[in-house]
């Protein structure tokens, strides 16, 4: 007689098997997954009454997946987005569980069928160039920080990189000789290399000449005890200058600057250059040209310059006469 396949033995198998050795998944998307599989086996405990370890995922049916779903949104107050996101952990893990244990691919295929929650996606932030420049001129350059984050900063609306692919550049990342460039390795592993203005090239020049004490290896902005600077570190970079920035550009104070806004700087910066959204999405490393929607829909300049170029509909100002008070009964049955 088959033994029954834990739920214990599955998820252990997804973690190590599918996303580590298989899929090699980013260390973020690893803890992304986890948080959500933390989060539904104790609220499973806790309905069913069971230790995660004694479920098998028979106990995991479409309906107690949904309202798993609902928890997170009504109990905990979680988005529609993270509950998106923690819909797509689960999506993944049921994908690998049809391979596994076929015999429950019914349960299986009504798990996957549970659709995403459409939610309103806001207009993302960006910087116009006064403001650019602002928060690039905010380090004091005549500190080693200053030069370090003056460098940082000028790279991050250059490049459009994300924040970890600018905390683990290296110094044999960057080519700074003819066909000056940035190689770097961002999500699903995908590899890609960002040439550099020659401003950039300077900067970066002068800083990394300024580290005597470093090889290939050496993080291009180490912090200050010379290893990679911490997500939360590079967040607080950005927040410090741009509390000096506003004193000169008060714009800025309008706007919630995060290391994602400058990426969304430089997609902008490009697509106001005339750049095609396609060419865009490949700077940037998106997976699909769909990605770069978010900024023709963001870019009031543009839409600002279609509107010039159509035609005003001529309609002369009138006096409004209100009709029959028959006919607009019949009218309103």
């Amino acid at each position: 007689m088959k033994t029954e396949v834990t739920l214990a033995s599955l998820v252990e198998g997804f973690f190590t098997k599918r996303l580590l050795a298989q899929r090699r998944a980013s260390p973020d998307t690893i803890a992304s997954y986890r948080d959500a599989f933390r989060l539904l086996l104790t609220f499973a405990e806790k309905r069913l009454g069971r230790a995660p370890s004694k479920l098998t995922i028979t106990d995991l049916p479409a309906p107690f997946v949904a309202s798993f779903l609902d928890h997170l949104e009504n109990q905990r107050g979680n988005t529609a987005r993270t509950r998106n996101i923690r819909l797509a952990a689960i999506r993944s893990f049921f994908r690998y569980a049809a391979l596994e244990v076929p015999e429950h691919s019914a349960l299986i295929q009504r798990v996957l069928a549970i659709p995403r929650k459409r939610h309103t996606r806001a207009l993302i932030d960006f910087l116009t160039r006064p403001e650019i420049e602002a928060l690039v001129s905010a380090p004091d350059k005549t500190t080693w920080v200053g030069q370090r984050d003056h460098a940082f900063l000028l790279l991050a609306v250059q490049t459009g990189l994300r924040l970890s692919e600018l905390t683990g550049l290296r110094r044999r990342d960057i080519a700074l000789g003819a066909g000056a460039h940035v190689r770097c390795e961002g999500k699903g592993r995908k590899e890609r290399a960002t040439p550099l203005t020659k401003s950039t090239v300077i900067v970066l020049r002068r800083w990394i000449e300024a580290q005597p004490n470093g090889d290939d290896a050496s993080f291009v902005f180490p912090s200050l005890r010379g290893g990679r600077l911490s997500a939360d570190s590079g967040q607080h970079l950005v927040a410090k200058h741009v509390a000096v920035a506003r004193r000169t550009c008060p714009s800025l104070g309008k706007k919630r600057i995060t290391p994602h806004v400058l990426r969304h700087t430089a997609a902008m910066e490009l697509l106001q250059a005339g750049v095609d959204r396609a060419l865009i999405a490949i700077w940037l490393g998106h997976e699909s040209v769909e990605t770069t929607q978010i900024y023709l829909d963001a870019n009031l300049a543009l839409k600002e310059s279609i509107l010039a170029k159509t035609r005003p509909v001529d309609s002369p100002p009138g006096i409004f006469r209100p009709g029959d008070r028959l006919l607009n009964f019949l009218k309103s049955l």
